[in-house]
């Protein structure tokens, strides 16, 4: 199959198609990761983005049902430079080609990652069409401009009816958003008793259970979108402790009175230092976002900066002066990536308990 790239700004690529035969339309994004695109693609924060990956080469050790982060690939779309068609694991239970094709999910290869890369760099992340089922330049170019990027994906990402894990420690209500499998996983390592709602869950029925903690997942779109779950968040942040992960960092902080902006092309990728004030440590991070806190906006509400990017010294994280809230943009259960900020889940632990912040 032959592949084909159209850029918003006209800018084509072509390649070669693999996957499922299908033309899709979406957020152009790169992730920098040098191992976990089968986590990548399934991580629901992806819904409504078509991922260029840096690394050259993709689908080298297979498929491995234990490392799927949700039920489905959620990406629209994948880029890659170079496919790897026999994959090399003992694990593997199928190729990244035959996989995308049994989750309808369109691919390139032989594509210009680094050229794609730099423009995105350049310009920023644009909308484009990926197709690998034949369609005329002039074709993509329509569809391109007739479509509209949807920006409320938190809103079905999530579970739509509450699911109950049994744990023997903190009962913790999650609002899911599009929560990733390893966040419920380090929550269970710590014996959490979790109660999984979906998007539209008011906050009286969050607290039907008696919850000793609020966890605000991780979720695609642009948090702007979420006005009914802030409007929640809002009436719970002198009731409960509550940690927030990506985008219920961005929630907290429009729960609280501030603001995010959209940044030009996001942080993607398993490689980002991040520097803890509370405990004078850097840290390696996995990242996925588009949106950022505007630190500025917080500085009235209680809420004070606690981590920085130490690439570009956007906000990173958050904890309130008196309350036990606190969030972070970055994944700690990483997955991709380094496990280097797990601690902030045992942070959570311990203020659900009672003790002191960050004790």
């Amino acid at each position: 199959m032959k592949g084909l790239l159209y850029l918003e700004d006209g800018s084509i690529f072509q390649g070669e198609g693999f996957g499922f035969p299908k033309t899709s339309v979406g957020e152009l994004v790169f992730n920098t990761s040098m191992t976990g695109y089968q986590e990548i693609l399934t991580d629901p924060s992806y819904a409504g983005q078509i991922i260029n990956f840096t690394y050259p080469l993709i689908g080298n050790y297979g498929i491995a049902e234990s490392e799927n982060e949700s039920e489905k690939i959620h990406a629209f779309g994948a880029i890659a430079k170079h496919i790897c068609f026999h994959p090399s694991n003992y694990k593997s239970v199928d190729t990244i080609d035959q996989w995308l094709f049994h989750q309808k999910v369109p691919g390139l290869f032989e594509m210009d990652t680094r050229a794609i890369t730099r423009k995105i760099r350049k310009f920023g992340s644009m909308k484009c069409v990926l197709s690998n089922e034949g369609i005329s330049i002039a074709q993509a170019k329509k569809l391109c401009d007739q479509t509209t990027l949807t920006q409320d994906y938190m809103k079905t990402a999530g579970t739509k009816d509450m699911v109950h894990i049994r744990g023997n420690g903190p009962k913790v209500c999650i609002l899911d958003l599009g929560i990733k499998s390893s966040i419920l996983e380090e929550l269970k390592k710590r014996e959490c008793d979790l109660y999984l709602f979906p998007y539209k869950t008011t906050a009286e029925q969050l607290m039907s259970v008696k919850p000793d903690g609020l966890f605000l997942s991780n979720g695609p779109g642009n948090p702007q979108e979420a006005d009914e779950a802030i409007r929640e968040i809002q009436k719970l942040l002198s009731v409960l402790p509550i940690f927030g992960i990506c985008m219920g960092h961005q929630l907290l902080a429009h729960a609280v009175g501030g603001s995010t902006y959209k940044m030009k092309y996001g942080h993607r990728g398993a490689n980002h230092g991040v520097f803890d004030k509370d405990t004078g440590c850097s840290s390696i991070t996995s990242q996925n976002h588009g949106f950022a806190v505007d630190p500025e906006s917080i500085l009235l509400t209680g809420m004070e900066i606690s981590h920085i990017n130490l690439n570009d010294r956007t906000m990173e994280g958050m904890r309130h002066r008196s309350l036990p809230i606190f969030s972070v943009q970055f994944h700690p259960e990483a997955s991709p990536g380094p496990n280097d900020s797990s601690y902030l889940f045992d942070r959570f632990v311990t203020l659900m308990k009672g003790d002191k912040l960050y004790a």
